[in-house]
C-alpha cells in the first residue's frame, strides 16, 4: 500500500467523471493473463487487494486503480542463438546465403515457438487519482511505466490532460542553492546524500553518500560547478524521500508512527489497507503542497 516512489502528474482540469463512472470504464479494460503465444498483457486489477473486487477504491476525494504487467521472460541471447542455428541449417539446406528479410522472418517464428514455454513475471503500479485537487500520483520512478498507466487510463477515459508540473523556479538551481546559501523551507530537512552534475563539462557527474551536505567536500564540487540533481530530504519528521530535479521523489521511506498508525485493524486486512490509504493520500496532499511551494509554486 505505501509508495516507495512518486511521479505527479497535474491535472489542468477535473475529469468530469465520478467513481463509478470511471469504475465502468475500467471494467472493459481487465487484466488477462498472457496466452501462449502472447509476450506481455496488460489490464486492470482490483485497486485496494487481490482479495478486493473494486477496479476504482475510494475514499474521500481520492480514488485509487491499480495496473497490471505479465510479460514472458525471453532472453534476447537464447533467440538469437537458436535463430541463428535455423538460418545456418537453411543455408547449408539450399545452398543460399540468407537475406536480412529471412532472418527477420526466423527470428519471429523461434519467438513463437519459445513464448509457450517462458516463464512469466508479474508485477503492478498504483497510481493515486485527487481530482478535486488536480493531481495524480503514481507509484513509480519510471517515467516510461508511469506514462503505461496514463496511457491506460486515457484509453478509458477517452482524454487525460495529465502533465508533468513545472514549478516558478527550477528544482535543479533552488536544491543547489540550498546547500550553498541555507534558506531551506522550515518542514524540510536535508538527508545525507545527493547527486550532482557538472554545468561546466558535460558528462561529468559526482554522488555523495552518507556525508553531511553542508560539509567542505559539498560545498567544493558546488563551487566547481556543479548543480544539484537529486537530493535527499526529509518532511515533517515523517516522510523520507530523495527529490528529483524533475519533481518525481524516489526511495520514500514514511516514519514508523505513520505505518503503524492501523495497526489494531491487522485482523481485517481490507480494512487495515483502507485506512492505510486514507492516510497515505492526507500525507501525499501535504508532502506535494510544500514541496510545490519550496520551489515557488505550479508555473501556470
Amino acid at each position: 500500500m505505501w509508495f516507495r516512489a512518486l511521479r505527479p502528474y497535474r491535472l489542468p482540469s477535473r475529469l468530469g467523471i465520478d467513481a463509478e463512472e470511471l469504475e465502468r470504464r475500467l471494467q472493459s479494460r481487465t487484466f488477462s493473463a498472457c496466452t501462449p503465444a502472447q509476450a506481455s498483457s496488460l489490464g486492470w486489477v482490483p485497486a485496494l487487494d487481490d482479495a478486493a473486487s473494486a477496479l476504482v477504491h475510494r475514499a474521500g476525494p481520492y480514488w485509487m486503480v491499480r495496473l497490471k504487467r505479465e510479460e514472458k521472460l525471453l532472453p534476447a541471447t537464447v533467440v538469437r542463438e537458436q535463430a541463428n542455428e535455423r538460418c545456418a541449417q537453411i543455408a547449408e539446406a539450399q545452398g543460399r546465403k540468407i537475406s536480412r528479410r529471412e532472418r527477420l522472418a526466423v527470428t519471429d517464428e523461434v519467438t513463437q515457438d519459445l513464448l509457450p514455454r517462458a516463464f512469466s513475471r508479474s508485477s503492478t503500479i498504483r497510481a493515486i487519482i485527487a481530482d478535486q485537487a488536480g493531481w495524480i500520483w503514481i507509484d513509480s520512478s519510471s517515467s516510461g511505466r508511469s506514462e503505461e498507466v496514463l496511457s491506460h487510463l486515457r484509453e478509458a477515459l477517452g482524454n487525460l490532460p495529465a502533465v508533468l508540473p513545472e514549478s516558478q523556479k527550477a528544482p535543479a538551481h533552488m536544491m543547489t542553492q540550498w546547500l550553498m546559501q541555507g534558506g531551506i523551507p522550515e518542514a524540510i530537512e536535508l538527508g545525507d546524500e545527493a547527486d550532482f552534475a557538472n554545468q561546466r563539462e558535460e558528462g561529468s557527474s559526482v554522488k555523495v553518500r552518507g556525508v553531511p551536505l553542508d560539509s567542505e567536500e559539498v560545498l567544493a564540487h558546488l563551487a566547481s560547478g556543479h548543480q544539484v540533481e537529486k537530493l535527499a530530504l526529509e518532511w515533517d519528521a515523517r516522510v523520507a524521500a530523495v527529490v528529483d530535479r524533475d519533481l518525481s521523489l524516489r526511495r520514500l521511506k514514511f516514519s514508523d508512527t505513520i505505518r503503524e498508525a492501523n495497526d489494531e485493524l491487522v485482523e481485517d486486512p481490507l480494512a487495515r489497507a483502507d485506512a492505510d490509504f486514507l492516510i497515505l493520500c492526507e500525507i501525499l496532499v501535504g508532502l506535494q503542497t510544500d514541496l510545490i511551494k519550496a520551489f515557488g509554486g505550479i508555473a501556470e
